[in-house]
């Protein structure tokens, strides 16, 4: 199963849960997952933390293809990352968002011949909320489901999800990027 290669290939950190669905051959994750390993920190093989990562990702594996991935990055560049390493194992009808913390602009970008919906998130908050606030979804629509088949929900409604958004190549979405501004957290 894909998302099993991916934990054996450390590609997943930080995981909320990933399992099997309700659904037969399906399963999902919630974490991040790595798009750069970190350098291999001992003799061993040992690895440092992952140098880039899609924050909060949110995955719907069917069987060994992708059919859903969503989550932030902190800057549009690391887009080329994502295609190189996960691009083989996207369904031909894969949804894909990301919340990208340094875009100014939502749009639809092309890249290696895959639609994907880009979306500002200067403030760098919770994946899962923005985007069952986006899908226009509410708790009542997880009622009951365990933590796999909520990700289902959350496709579905991705599956629906048609914003009237400019549909630009990966080189014009880079004009739209912005200085990231974060708010200093922690004690004053």
């Amino acid at each position: 199963m894909l998302l099993n290669t991916y934990e054996t290939r450390n590609l997943l950190c930080n995981l909320s849960f990933k399992g099997p669905t309700s659904q037969a051959g399906i399963h999902a994750f919630r974490g991040d997952l790595v798009l750069e390993e970190g350098d291999i920190a001992d003799a061993s093989g040992r690895r440092m933390p992952p140098k880039a990562v899609i924050k909060q990702a949110v995955l719907l594996a069917n069987h060994d293809k992708l059919s859903m991935v969503a989550g932030a990055l902190i800057d549009l560049a690391l887009l080329p990352l994502f295609i190189e390493g996960y691009r083989g194992d996207l369904a031909a009808d894969a949804k894909v968002l990301f919340y990208v913390e340094n875009l100014g602009k939502a749009l639809r970008c092309e890249l290696d011949g895959l639609s994907m919906i880009l979306l500002p998130h200067p403030d760098g908050g919770a994946v899962w909320n923005t985007l069952m606030a986006d899908l226009r979804l509410d708790k009542d629509d997880f009622k009951g489901q365990s933590a796999e088949d909520k990700v289902i929900t959350l496709y579905q409604a991705l599956a629906d999800y048609q914003p009237t958004l400019a549909s630009l190549g990966y080189t014009e979405a880079l004009g739209f990027t912005i200085a990231p501004r974060r708010e200093a957290r922690g004690p004053v």
